[in-house]
């Protein structure tokens, strides 16, 4: 076990007590209390319609279809991302065309090459939030909107991101969120897709439901029994205890998110000048980030395992977010040529992050990190 572990979650009794009340409820599928989810995270993200549902995946999935994207299509996206978002383009037919990042400390999709890929016959265009930061966000829906294509952006990362009052999943034409385990808001499963068009909404909520035109709720609460099969749906409903553990730990996301901030804040001024270690550009005066991850960037050529390996000695357990998604097999593409993207794959390292870490272990992660900036 380490000290210091990369992530890890607390679920209070108060949430404990809500997840045993919806179990005494008595309704389990999505109902009361995934609409009641739906209503809060709108309102939090001040998106005007919000679809939940089993995983991030699905919500990417759900995104991707509802924006449009089909058999045959080419979607433009980051390489630099956890491969759901690849794998929903591809559950749609479609194929994902992998665009540069902006810079090894900058490492998000760049505008300059999503537009080269949109050129090359991209339909449509996808963003990540990476690490909770808004990147080129602002820029790549207004280069979507000049090219009349659908922009989804994957804000897993971003519950809490925002730039000025607008926030991550709401620039473009829909976005998806992830309530994974390691999340800001994580709940084990569960996802959320958001948008401001109602008929992509509606889509949305049918298709998590194999197509059908009302859920069990509706038709429990309204008495009728009948409904319509419009398309090819998918089982994508998320559950009731887990709705509810959601709306409770929506209530402490931005509290959560402050504390990740202050822990980012230390690391950030103990390793700013540290010879062989390089830290993410600094966000826009105007970006509050959810500070989903706390990367470092090792020197060109380092041994990232030597580094790592010096400090799970030490008892600090580190990530690496993430491998090129056009390195793995299902991807791969022999002509392909990213090398930011491919520079920083390697030399990308993730220190560990959570909310409640004590100050002993922050201040052991920046010893550590010091210790073994060397051996990297």
């Amino acid at each position: 076990m380490f000290e210091v572990p990369l992530f890890d979650v607390r679920i209070g009794e108060e949430e404990v007590e809500a997840v045993a009340d919806a179990y005494r409820s008595g309704w389990l599928s999505s109902g009361p209390a995934t609409e009641e989810l739906e209503s809060r995270f709108a309102a939090y993200t001040g998106a005007p319609h919000a679809v939940a549902v089993s995983s991030g995946t699905a919500a990417l999935h759900l995104a991707m279809l509802v924006a449009g994207v089909a058999e045959g299509d080419r979607v433009a996206m980051p390489s630099m991302s956890f491969v759901a978002t690849a794998n929903a383009a591809t559950y749609a037919g479609a194929r994902p065309r992998f665009a540069e990042i902006a810079g090894v400390t900058r490492p998000w999709l760049s505008t300059e090459a999503a537009a080269e890929a949109l050129d090359l016959g991209c339909s449509a265009l996808a963003t990540v939030s990476y690490g909770g930061r808004m990147g080129e966000t602002a820029a790549l829906a207004d280069l979507a909107a000049a090219r009349g294509v659908p922009l989804i952006e994957d804000a897993a990362h971003a519950g809490g991101s925002r730039l000025g009052d607008v926030h991550a999943g709401t620039f473009g034409t829909v976005g998806a969120f992830s309530f994974f385990a390691n999340k800001n808001l994580g709940i084990g499963e569960g996802g959320m897709v958001v948008t401001a068009d109602a008929a992509l909404a509606d889509r949305a909520r049918s298709l998590r439901t194999h197509g059908m035109t009302t859920t069990s709720w509706e038709r429990h609460r309204q008495r009728v029994s009948a409904y319509e099969i419009g398309e090819l749906g998918f089982n994508y409903r998320i559950d009731e205890p887990r709705a509810r553990l959601a709306t409770m730990r929506l209530q402490k996301l931005d509290e959560e998110n402050q504390a990740r901030a202050r822990i980012a804040s230390e690391y950030a001024s103990a390793l700013q000048d540290l010879e062989g270690i390089e830290l993410l550009e600094p966000p826009a005066a105007d970006e509050r980030q959810s500070h989903h991850l706390f990367v470092v960037v090792l020197a060109a050529g380092a041994n990232r395992d030597g580094f790592r390996r010096a400090l799970a000695e030490r008892g600090v357990e580190t990530g690496v977010h993430y491998r090129a998604i056009h390195d793995f097999e299902l991807y791969e593409d022999s002509e392909l040529e990213l090398p930011v993207t491919e520079d920083y794959a390697v030399r990308t390292v993730s220190l560990p992050l959570f909310p409640h870490m004590e100050q002993w272990q922050c201040e052991l992660v920046i010893e550590a990190v010091h210790g073994a900036a060397g051996t990297g």
